[in-house]
């Protein structure tokens, strides 16, 4: 019994002067000055061209939102359902506290007294290209943040294709609903 106290005392020791001797090893710090190179850095920059891997981000459409340098009048991709079920998830977590779930621009934070956004139903963003709805949320714009971080860019565009969506339901008529769907609801109506 001794004998085993023992082994394990000496393993666990050995154990800890092993992580000391990690811990301390020879490094530098972030932005630590060195004696190694000319210039007094630490940190190299990186080889010109240098891409990280799988980020070469070539499609300037889907990565950007501009074609030519412009905003684009078009969705990178199909507008599925699953599209629009992906972009109202992504917009109710990330957007609505600010904007609201309908898009109005009264959501949670503007009634603990932030900055109020502009409303998607005002005349000027309706008419705003998908371009530039998905630049504002891969930028910012004003006191929004970039969202670039929490969105990749297919959610980015899946939340453009839902915000359309908000516009269009909230300034849709009975002529805009299919003549079918039209009679279902007529018919239900009565």
């Amino acid at each position: 019994m001794i004998c085993l106290v023992s082994g394990s005392l000496l393993l666990f020791g050995n154990g800890c002067e092993l992580r000391k001797r990690m811990y301390d090893q020879p490094k530098y710090e972030p932005l630590e000055q060195s004696d190694f190179f000319g210039d007094a850095r630490s940190a190299r920059a990186l080889v010109e061209g240098t891409v990280p891997r799988g980020h070469l981000n070539e499609d300037m459409h889907l990565y950007e939102g501009k074609i030519n340098g412009a905003f684009a009048d078009t969705v990178p991709f199909p507008i599925t359902k699953e599209v629009l079920k992906r972009g109202q998830n992504r917009y109710n977590i990330y957007c609505a506290v600010c904007h609201d779930r309908a898009g109005y621009g009264n959501g949670m934070i503007v009634q603990r007294g932030f900055k109020r956004p502009s409303s998607y139903h005002i005349d000027r963003l309706r008419k705003e290209k998908p371009g530039y709805l998905y630049d504002v949320i891969n930028r910012g714009f004003g006191s929004m943040p970039s969202y670039s971080h929490q969105l990749n860019p297919e959610d980015r565009w899946a939340v453009v294709a839902y915000i359309r969506a908000l516009q269009l339901s909230q300034s849709a008529t009975l002529e805009d609903v299919p003549k079918q769907e039209r009679e279902k609801l007529l018919t239900e109506k009565q």
